[in-house]
């Protein structure tokens, strides 16, 4: 059961990458989107299914991550299921193209970073849940400015 939350904790091992691997985590999770794109070309939007992905790879994620500290410490660099969660929620219900998936994980790295207005509140929450929460947070905020540039571009 260890391996099953290493492997989900840290992506299949994206986590272990010695440079960047939020941004490896992100990664995977954005490749994940193209994959799926690329087996059904006509998906016009990351809509019900990825929502459901998202809460299932959140709990599991929560549970992995509280398993996980107790070997690897407080929010260690290694749990990067978080930002794979996270750039999912950048892209949700937004048009299942390209451009708007690489400015979905662009926008993701950048509010994941900055962790602007209550983001890092939620890195407070104890255990996986505070862990969880801040990428969720800034997948919203990428999100919402992600919806406005695609309104205004279309």
């Amino acid at each position: 059961m260890k391996l099953l939350h290493k492997l989900n904790a840290s992506v299949l091992g994206a986590g272990y990458t010695p440079f960047a691997p939020g941004t490896m985590g992100a990664l995977v999770g954005i490749i994940i989107l193209f994959l799926i794109k690329w087996q059904q070309p006509n998906l016009q939007y990351f809509t019900w299914g990825l929502l459901l992905a998202i809460i299932i790879f959140t709990l599991f994620g929560v549970w992995s991550t509280n398993e996980m500290e107790t070997e690897w410490g407080k929010d260690p660099s290694k749990v990067v299921v978080d930002e794979l969660i996270g750039v999912w929620v950048a892209v949700l219900w937004i048009p299942a193209e390209t451009q708007w998936l690489i400015l979905g994980f662009i926008l993701f790295r950048f509010f994941d970073i900055a962790k602007p207005l209550g983001i890092r509140q939620l890195e407070k929450i104890k255990g996986g849940w505070g862990v969880m929460l801040d990428d969720v947070g800034a997948g919203i905020y990428a999100n919402i400015v992600l919806q406005v540039i695609v309104y205004f571009w279309k």
